[in-house]
């Protein structure tokens, strides 16, 4: 198997119950009925992006950035509090743009390959991504998806029960605090997004384009930064981007954790491992109220954009509902996918997400036992 594939390739232990869908599923129930492999043939008539539908998807999202931004700005003179108010809607607007530039890399966006370079190179100076970095690395993680023997490439680190069972227990207290919704969510996209992606010695050295790509990215954020820092004063733009930023990468994050880490999923290792099985069974469908599947860019139709990423965000809705095959897919709701965070370890022999809880006690079983437990 090729690694650098491109983006065209594209139960319960008793003590557990959780009323959650995202945990109570059955690990062996399959989410998609039909073939995978047809229905990526099938999709393709989807292909194809708009060029006027991509301008007004970008100018509009910009507009709206740009006047939450100075909505804050202006609103300083009467409170704070009332500025990180706006702050909530524009960060929005900047998550929305990345999952723009997002579509740029995965050539979605524009029919042209220059434009969506351009576009996505552009963008850069706000959501903080190093746009040809990026995307190679995203190309890997859509290429390894749901494979167990490649794992760590643009994906959330998960350790299977086995693993886990292998840590010291200094590993696993390192591996729980990882996995707490305060570092996943909260401390650790910002770190992410503003100090890991500055660093060009996190890509291997024979990826001269994609370090070139860092230091570029390093620069243009070192312009916006200054020229913000001089029109508004250092402290007032940190005070207002910083919020922005902060709550856009958190948001973002928590999206890209539930479109992988659900029940039922789908974890295999080389030999047993699908590239059309793992985009259906290992990519969520969240079902998110209209106004965020519109933030969201319908994101959440992830599995479809798994099958074949090179279908426009604004076509995924039109594909959900034309192919009945797709529609029969497990979906995430709101509040199930809220709780998600829950799951920390993937069970082999179980098939499925478990909590720490469940993996405590698991590890005093044998194999078979757990698959019993997992089947009831």
């Amino acid at each position: 198997m090729q690694l650098e594939r491109t983006d065209r390739a594209g139960g319960h232990v008793m003590e557990d119950h959780v009323s959650a869908t995202c945990l109570e599923a059955d690990p062996n129930e399959t989410r998609a009925a039909g073939n995978p492999r047809e229905l990526k043939r099938v999709l393709a008539d989807h292909r194809g992006p708009s060029t006027s539908a991509a301008v007004w998807q970008l100018v509009t999202t910009l507009s709206l950035f740009i006047i939450g931004w100075a909505c804050m700005w202006a609103s300083l003179p009467y409170g704070y509090w009332i500025s990180l108010l706006i702050a909530v809607p524009t960060s929005g607007m900047l998550m929305r743009l990345f999952i723009l530039q997002h579509d740029c890399g995965h050539g979605a966006m524009f029919a042209s390959t220059r434009v969506n370079r351009l576009v996505g190179v552009a963008l850069s100076a706000l959501t903080l991504t190093p746009y040809q970095c990026w995307r190679r690395q995203h190309a890997q993680h859509h290429a390894t998806n749901g494979q167990l023997d490649h794992r760590g490439v643009g994906d959330v680190t998960m350790h299977t029960l086995e693993e886990y069972r292998a840590l010291s227990t200094r590993d696993r207290w390192i591996y729980r605090i990882y996995r707490h919704p305060l570092i996943l969510f909260g401390i650790g996209p910002l770190l992410y997004f503003g100090i890991y992606q500055r660093m060009p010695g996190r890509v291997p050295k024979d990826w001269p384009r994609e370090r070139m790509s860092i230091h570029g990215t390093n620069l243009l954020l070192a312009a916006v930064f200054a020229a913000g820092a001089w029109v508004f004063g250092p402290l007032v733009f940190l005070k207002l981007h910083l919020p922005v930023l902060a709550m856009g990468a958190s948001a973002g994050s928590w999206l890209f954790f539930v479109q992988h880490q659900f029940n039922p999923s789908y974890w295999e290792h080389d030999d047993d491992w699908d590239y059309h099985r793992a985009a259906i069974d290992g990519s969520s469908f969240l079902d998110l109220p209209r106004p965020l599947r519109w933030l969201t860019a319908n994101i959440g139709y992830h599995h479809i954009h798994h099958l074949d990423s090179r279908i426009p965000n604004y076509a995924l809705p039109a594909c959900h509902t034309a192919h009945p095959d797709l529609r029969q897919v497990e979906r995430l709701t709101l509040v199930s996918a809220l709780r998600c965070s829950r799951l920390k370890i993937w069970d082999e022999e179980a098939r499925e997400l478990i909590t720490f809880r469940q993996a405590k006690r698991r590890l005093l079983l044998p194999a078979h036992r757990r698959v019993d437990l997992a089947t009831k």
